[in-house]
């Protein structure tokens, strides 16, 4: 997925989109996460044995709704419709705008609900028919394959075919940066400018697909 230059500059910019959110997410819950499930389920084990039963429930609230964002950009993936890979993309922008909007009429826990969906929608970019697709909105599967391809070049085969994994992963950081500056100026505001990244990717990505029918 990764081999064209097209593919791999919008999974950077789509990890660099979940990383800015994830930044915000994390800060706005106190130490949950919007779109790194894997830390959540931590946190709800961790949560249990201890009896916080509170900080349980929002931990596992979290991953269902996460794991009905990807469901639902799945069933958009498996559908007829065309132009699916912009479509995903546009109902991630209107998720986040949603999100937005949340905040702004004083509804901050919709405005995160609305932003973990999102991200669960966002993983079904890359979803081949019938497939698992590209998780782009966690680094773990990234930089497990990067260091087997590491290994790899290292006993004579491709000498940079781990690049574009750790690409993936600096561009999380980097919109993870750019998250946590943005939500510290103004707040879960900073949701819109994730929203207009959306709206942009999905633009062009809409328009690529036309020049290559």
């Amino acid at each position: 997925m990764l081999e064209s230059r097209r593919n791999l500059a919008l999974a950077c910019a789509l990890s660099a989109l979940a990383g800015y959110v994830d930044g915000i997410g994390y800060l706005q819950l106190g130490g949950l996460f919007v779109s790194f499930m894997s830390g959540n389920s931590t946190r709800l084990g961790v949560a249990l044995a201890d009896g916080h039963w509170q900080h349980a429930l929002e931990a596992l609230a979290l991953i269902v709704l996460f794991v009905a964002g990807a469901a639902a950009g799945s069933l958009i993936v498996l559908s007829p419709l065309a132009h699916r890979q912009p479509l995903i993309l546009f109902v991630e922008a209107l998720l986040l705008t949603a999100a937005a909007l949340a905040y702004a009429f004083g509804l901050p826990n919709a405005a995160v609900a609305a932003i973990v969906l999102a991200m669960g929608l966002e993983n079904a970019v890359f979803q081949l028919q019938g497939g698992a697709g590209l998780g782009l909105t966690y680094v773990t599967g990234a930089l497990v394959k990067a260091g087997q391809l590491i290994a790899a070049a290292l006993t004579g085969g491709a000498g940079w075919a781990w690049l574009p994994n750790l690409m993936l992963w600096a561009a999380l950081v980097a919109g993870a940066l750019l998250g946590t500056l943005a939500y510290r100026s103004i707040n879960l505001g900073a949701i819109w400018f994730a929203a207009a990244a959306a709206f942009t990717l999905s633009a062009l990505v809409a328009a690529t697909a036309k020049r290559t029918d």
